[in-house]
């Protein structure tokens, strides 16, 4: 009996997390800190810190369900293309991981009491090829966070979850970061004939790319 009021504590816990998350971020003065504007502030203001700061402030938004394509497009646009990338890889692997922890330390017990018949093979099989499930919906642009918070919920062991997130959100987040990264730098040069460039036209064929990526993934899986 302690053990079921132990795990229906933590539920509890867990439910009145996610409900305080989106009432930060969505109706209380704390989400004027992750707009734009905001964060691009707060980065600009953290000097030689502006990455550390940004990695640990994109993983507090992913973990309180701030969409990561803005938190992507907002680093992409402080920091470039490139080191847009890298910062926004971290961040977004940060909040990845704590978001699975929040779940598998707080509803796990719970959702595996639930799990009965069809339900418990399902988990057992995301247990038994957890690196490929992740990587296959990261590929097919599952939703971040709620994947996150959920994948938590399951039995997938962590560091097949970690390696199945951070190699299946390489591309998109490249893509992503380079497109946005480009178009900021040549806002910035002030010359507008950059929109010529290669580089523009390889981050729009990129971004199109993108786009049919989760249907070639699908279309592979579903041949082999």
């Amino acid at each position: 009996m302690t053990g079921q009021h132990n795990y229906l504590i933590k539920a509890f816990l867990f439910l009145m997390f996610i409900l305080l998350a989106v009432y930060l971020v969505r109706f209380s003065p704390v989400s004027g800190f992750f707009s734009p504007r905001a964060l691009t502030e707060l980065v600009e203001e953290a000097g030689f810190w502006a990455p550390v700061s940004f990695i640990i402030l994109y993983a507090a938004g992913v973990c309180l369900f701030i969409p990561g394509t803005v938190l992507t497009g907002i680093g992409a646009a402080i920091f470039g293309p490139y080191f847009g990338f890298v910062y926004v890889w971290f961040g977004a692997m940060l909040g990845a991981s704590g978001a699975f922890f929040i779940a598998r330390y707080l509803g796990r017990d719970f959702a595996a009491s639930l799990i009965k018949g069809r339900l418990a093979r399902y988990d057992q099989a995301i247990e038994r090829n957890g690196f490929a499930t992740v990587l296959y919906l990261r590929l097919v642009y599952f939703p971040f966070t709620p994947m996150n918070f959920g994948m938590g919920l399951t039995r997938v062991r962590f560091w097949d979850y970690f390696a199945g997130t951070g190699l299946g959100i390489i591309v998109g987040t490249f893509i992503f970061t380079f497109f946005i990264g480009t178009i900021r730098n040549v806002w910035l040069s002030g010359d507008w004939w950059g929109l010529l460039s290669w580089q523009v036209f390889l981050s729009l064929a990129l971004l199109g790319f993108s786009l049919y990526l989760p249907k070639l993934v699908k279309r592979i899986k579903g041949e082999s």
